[in-house]
């Protein structure tokens, strides 16, 4: 049995991750501090705006989505695949909703000022949104799917297994 390293012990994970943390913590430090020193506060406003937006209208609209989500299938007849399904669900909605919710005037076709401003049409947005939408929960589905025959094809050789072993 292989012996974690100290770095291991200590933080919880190798050293690339660490690194790779300490990398988008120092990135994000950077950008906080060029946006708090241009408009203090604008980016105060707005991150309190976006917390307690989060916290009341948000985390419990998805969490009652999840909890649908999860009772519906829980109720479909068959065997329920033993791969943690839920976050290729999850995944796709949340980014699907993120792009939604950064892209809504330009979607929904509330953005007068836009098109004046860069000449650019508005009448594409929603497309290439549900396009995108479509593209992230294909290519979820794709993964379970995979994921689903690995698992299938890993449980079917290990009872084959069992199977030759036995006289």
């Amino acid at each position: 049995m292989d012996r974690p390293t100290p770095v291991i012990r200590w933080y919880g994970a190798r050293p690339l991750h660490l690194l790779a943390l300490l990398a988008s913590f120092a990135l994000t430090g950077y950008a906080a501090q060029r946006l708090v020193a241009e408009r203090p506060l604008a980016v105060a406003v707005w991150f309190v705006g976006a917390a307690v937006a989060h916290d009341l209208i948000l985390l419990p609209l998805y969490s009652i989505a999840d909890l649908s989500a999860r009772s519906v299938l829980r109720r479909l007849p068959g065997p329920v695949p033993a791969v943690p399904w839920i976050n290729y669900l999850r995944v796709p909605a949340a980014l699907s909703g993120l792009l939604l919710l950064v892209w809504f005037p330009l979607i929904l076709r509330l953005s007068e000022p836009y098109p004046g401003a860069t000449g650019l049409s508005i009448d594409v947005y929603l497309d290439r949104w549900l396009v995108i939408t479509g593209v992230l929960f294909g290519a979820a589905a794709v993964g379970l799917a995979l994921r689903i025959r690995r698992a299938r094809r890993a449980g079917r050789s290990a009872s084959d297994d069992e199977a030759v072993r036995e006289p």
